[in-house]
């Protein structure tokens, strides 16, 4: 990933580039850490980290020079000097004023580029994954989908959404996850008509949806999943609710092809849940690119015009909340193609009545 970041550099209408995230740091580098930076031209890379990882830096970063990092301005000034540059590019999506004030001060001499150009470059070549994070991605995608059939044994009438949220996390830690990709949601009855409710001490009950909202880190790579679940039995509306969000979940997934705006595949799963009469009851928007981050570009909503491209993996997770009712919403993960696409989440999601 450092040759892209040269390729990058080369190419772009700046000299070099500074990367101070940590997901970008992991992106480019494979190595995760809290602190360093990551500086780069189209001929050199330099990544600097402090003494807690400098060791374990100089055996898993490949393809640049590692240094101990000083935390001196001068030795910032000093690394681009070598590199015979005048612009440096920053990441200006992802400071903050502070950050970028000191930065300019640390390398003074310098012209800092931070008019976002830089981030969406970023952006665009993690977007389109490789095959080893795409099967990083299935290995986290693994441990979820072992998890849900874990759980639909686990839930009974009784349980409360927060035995059921620790249910989850403890399963995904103790086979294989190295972390979770988000605070896990679990809500059921009338509180799943909140998309991102807060697992509390509500037991379930018969006739509850129970809605759960999950993921594995795996390698560094995110999955991401949602099931609706029913306990006992399901009311007409009930049915008829997870039904609409089923076939609006496939028809946006159906047309999840390279060439397809963010805002088409949105629309496709929007127009059936407003044909169905729930369209103001679907309150966000359809899917987002999953990855390093869990949610990152591109992004499946209205405001998203670009074409998607072969390699992104999407999320399409429509959604219908009735407010003091209940809630359903369906996520599965897409590796968008060509002339076709790729569902990487093997899990049932037609109705299930535990």
């Amino acid at each position: 990933m450092i040759d892209k970041l040269k390729k990058l550099a080369a190419e772009a209408d700046f000299d070099a580039v500074l990367i101070t995230s940590p997901e970008n740091r992991f992106y480019f580098t494979g190595f995760n850490s809290s602190d360093g930076f990551l500086l780069a031209c189209a001929d050199e890379a330099v990544f600097i980290t402090d003494g807690r990882y400098i060791e374990a830096a100089e055996k898993t970063v490949k393809g640049c020079r590692v240094v101990l990092q000083t935390r001196s301005a001068e030795q910032l000034r000093d690394i681009f000097s070598s590199f015979n540059i005048s612009t440096v590019a920053v990441e200006a999506d992802r400071m903050t004023l502070g950050e970028y004030s000191r930065y300019a001060s640390a390398l003074s001499g310098f012209e800092l580029i931070a008019d976002g150009s830089l981030d969406k470059k970023i952006n665009a070549l993690r977007a389109v994954k490789e095959p080893e994070e795409i099967e990083n991605i299935l290995s986290a995608q693994h441990i979820a989908e072992l998890a849900f059939e874990h759980i639909c044994g686990f839930i009974k009438e009784g349980k409360t959404e927060k035995e059921i949220q620790l249910e989850l996390d403890f399963y995904m830690l103790s086979h294989g996850a190295e972390a979770l990709s988000f605070e896990t949601i679990a809500v059921s009855g009338a509180n799943g008509s909140m998309p991102h409710g807060v697992p509390g001490d509500r037991r379930v009950q018969k006739g509850d949806f129970i809605t759960m909202d999950y993921g594995a880190v795996v390698d560094g790579y995110h999955s991401d999943m949602t099931r609706t679940v029913a306990l006992g039995c399901v009311s007409e509306e009930q049915r008829l609710v997870y039904n609409t969000v089923l076939k609006a979940q496939q028809a946006a997934i159906d047309v999840m092809l390279e060439g397809v705006s963010g805002k088409q595949a949105d629309a496709a799963a929007r127009d059936v849940i407003t044909a169905a009469g729930y369209g103001e009851y679907f309150s966000h928007s359809t899917g987002h690119g999953v990855g390093v981050e869990i949610h990152e570009y591109p992004y499946v909503s209205y405001a998203n015009e670009k074409p998607l491209c072969e390699g992104n993996v999407i999320t399409s997770e429509p959604g219908i909340y009735l407010p003091g009712k209940f809630g359903v919403r369906i996520e599965d993960m897409i590796l968008v193609g060509k002339d076709t696409n790729k569902n990487l989440t093997n899990c049932p999601k037609e109705l299930i009545i535990l």
